[in-house]
């Protein structure tokens, strides 16, 4: 154990009667010091509860103790917020995994917070059930983590957002309380909102231990069409078209060139030399309406000048395209060893002036830039590869992100759409919230969290 660690003898065997395991040793604590950021911070101990009632007794303990605590899910986030950034405990959720419940009736589901979204989307739909929220790392993150930064996804632009599917839920506060939230029903205006101020708040003002999940009817028919175009600004302006002409698609997922050339050369149908940029196009619902935006869809675009348009033969089809879209991420790497991941979102009808202005930084410094996303609901993945060693690359990677930041603002957008703040953007949370929203919100950690114990470190920037 690190001779620094605020948890001394006393406090381990303490966690060890609560949890029954405290995992110290300088392997373990190496192998849980980072996400997906690549980012490191030493946790001092980690333990797994695997109830409520030991969650409640370890927030109990670290009230008392005043040692810090970080609720972490499957590590997947890309804002390093379960990073242990002051030491301290590191309280992994993974073996509260239970679907408690799933009532078919009144179509809700209790989940705990460990399961992990993509087997939760098997079940659901193996009893005819959809739950949309659908993030790129859904066969290995957990609903907790999707919650705690209120996850998107690609058919948001339909379906919106986690938020719009949490319903209620319970979560222990600082001290051991264990507070619940929300309902059960379609409707309740009873007292503050708390379920949606909980639902987004990365782990700082409580840790959830259990969720009421809104479900949906999974749509009878979906069908995915495939679409390039010769340049980045004509893709962009379809979206816009497409929901100007009063469609509204399951899914519009864009990728300009350098997301396309990390595709599988085995994407189905294969991509023509001359394309610059695609979109991905699902519609859902009854069979007889879905063909008819479809045959509409592939109308306006073949209009636009698209080079081609594909539309999936089957499910299998269908699938393998998202699978290749999934994995465009992790693919990036094969540009550089280091990455700047940003999930900004700008108006829709904006994407245009957005692409053409990662294309203007992208001439001007010479490094390579990413972008793709949710375009749907103008949610773009920005991402600029670089080594992280190399100080010009670095120095012009940061006044791009500064650049990024200023402009998606300029056009009414937001600096987040579903990675959060977490420690990457604290340093930019100035842009957008002045001092008195930001005074408000840390009024409100307050309330919850006297001590700061619970995530420090997080959100807000420290000097």
């Amino acid at each position: 154990m690190n001779q620094h660690s605020s948890l001394n003898r006393t406090i381990i065997q303490k966690l060890k009667t609560i949890t029954g395991k405290v995992l110290v040793s300088d392997a373990d604590r190496i192998s849980y010091a980072y996400d997906a950021t690549n980012l490191h911070y030493l946790p001092d101990a980690i333990v797994f509860p695997e109830n409520q009632e030991q969650v409640s007794n370890i927030l109990s303990l670290a009230q008392e103790a005043e040692f810090p605590v970080v609720p972490r899910g499957a590590g997947s986030g890309l804002t390093g917020g379960s990073l242990p950034v002051k030491g301290g405990l590191l309280v992994v959720l993974t073996r509260m995994n239970r679907i408690i419940s799933i009532d078919m009736d009144n179509l809700v589901a209790d989940v705990e917070p460990g399961v992990v979204t993509g087997i939760f989307h098997k079940r659901v739909q193996s009893m005819g059930l959809f739950y949309p929220p659908d993030p790129s790392s859904s066969a290995y993150s957990t609903l907790g983590g999707n919650v705690a930064e209120c996850a998107g996804g690609p058919s948001a632009v339909k379906y919106g957002v986690t938020r719009d599917y949490v319903l209620g839920l319970t979560f222990v506060i600082p001290g051991g309380d264990i507070v619940q939230t929300g309902v059960r029903t379609a409707k309740g205006v009873v007292g503050y909102d708390l379920t949606r101020l909980l639902t987004g708040s990365e782990g700082t003002l409580g840790i959830i231990t259990q969720m009421t999940l809104r479900l949906l009817p999974h749509p009878k028919c979906v069908q995915t069409l495939v679409v390039f175009y010769a340049s980045m600004h004509k893709a962009a302006e379809n979206v816009s078209k497409i929901i100007r002409k009063g469609l509204i698609p399951k899914t519009i997922e864009y990728l300009d060139h350098a997301a396309m050339a990390c595709m599988p050369l085995d994407f189905p149908g294969g991509i023509p030399d001359e394309a610059k940029s695609m979109l991905i196009i699902e519609m859902d619902g009854a069979p007889g309406q879905v063909h008819t935006d479809i045959q509409d869809v592939i109308a306006l675009v073949t209009e636009s000048q698209a080079i081609s348009v594909t539309k999936a033969e089957n499910s299998l089809q269908a699938q393998s395209i998202w699978q290749a879209r999934k994995a465009i991420s992790p693919a990036l790497y094969r540009y550089a060893p280091d990455k700047i991941n940003e999930d900004i979102v700008v108006p829709r009808s904006l994407i245009p002036d957005f692409v053409d202005k990662v294309d203007e930084l992208r001439h001007a410094t010479g490094l390579t830039m990413v972008t793709f996303g949710h375009a749907g609901d103008g949610n773009i993945h920005f991402t600029v590869m670089l080594d992280k060693n190399d100080p010009v690359a670095k120095k012009k990677a940061d006044t791009v992100i500064e650049s990024i930041f200023d402009y998606t603002l300029a056009l009414g957008g937001t600096l987040s759409g579903e990675h959060g703040i977490g420690i990457t953007k604290s340093g930019y949370l100035y842009k957008e919230l002045n001092p008195g929203e930001q005074y408000l919100m840390k009024q409100i950690k307050k309330a919850f969290d006297p001590k700061g114990i619970l995530n420090p470190g997080k959100i807000f920037p420290e000097p």
